[in-house]
């Protein structure tokens, strides 16, 4: 007489199998990617050339691979990026050759406006620590925030940020006198010779 293996009831091991799988996933924490948001613009036109910039309007950050800064040809501080940003594209009334100029312009609820035509000129090393570079482009950003914030009390009574979603009209007044002026070149090798 042979005797036969009793077969195991499997039926439920895909119950089992499926609740794992779903302990799993909610109690796993994901990884999540840290990054900037920017509105970018659409490509330029190779055909048009841009138009000529004075060199007193420019506000230029260089990185290096060693995570130090370099701001219009002298070392920087990262602790006072912000303030020597905020400093640069506040209008300067009247002309002052160490500031960017500025030109009289005519915009909806504020009215007259001294607008400083600086910009701030953002260039890395390939080497810059990532860290570095979001904390320098955080520091650029939020100088352009508080200029906006300021002119916002002082015309509106609120902050930038309230003023955006209680009325766009005037928000876009204020982004009108301050705009987000910082331009980001391509990531070069400075220690190589070209």
């Amino acid at each position: 007489m042979v005797r036969e293996t009793p077969e195991i009831n499997a039926g439920s091991m895909a119950d089992i199998a499926f609740l794992l799988l779903i302990f799993f996933l909610v109690t796993t924490t994901m990884d999540v990617d840290s990054g900037i948001v920017r509105k970018l613009p659409p490509p330029l036109d190779k055909t048009i050339k841009p138009p000529p910039v004075n060199a007193r309007n420019v506000y230029t950050v260089l990185i290096n691979s060693n995570d130090m800064l370099l701001i219009n040809g002298n070392l920087g501080n990262l602790k006072e990026l912000r303030q020597d940003v905020k400093e640069f594209l506040t209008p300067h009334v009247p002309d002052n050759p160490d500031f960017p100029a500025t030109e009289e312009v005519e915009i909806d609820f504020i009215g007259k406006f001294e607008k400083s035509k600086g910009i701030v000129s953002m260039q890395n090393d390939r080497g810059t620590s990532y860290k570095t570079y979001i904390y320098v482009q955080n520091e650029l950003a939020a100088a352009v925030r508080e200029l906006r914030d300021g002119l916002s009390k002082q015309y509106f009574g609120v902050d930038f940020q309230t003023l955006l979603e209680k009325d766009e009209d005037k928000a876009k007044a204020i982004q009108e006198a301050i705009p987000m002026s910082i331009s980001e070149a391509e990531p070069v090798n400075f220690g190589e010779k070209k």
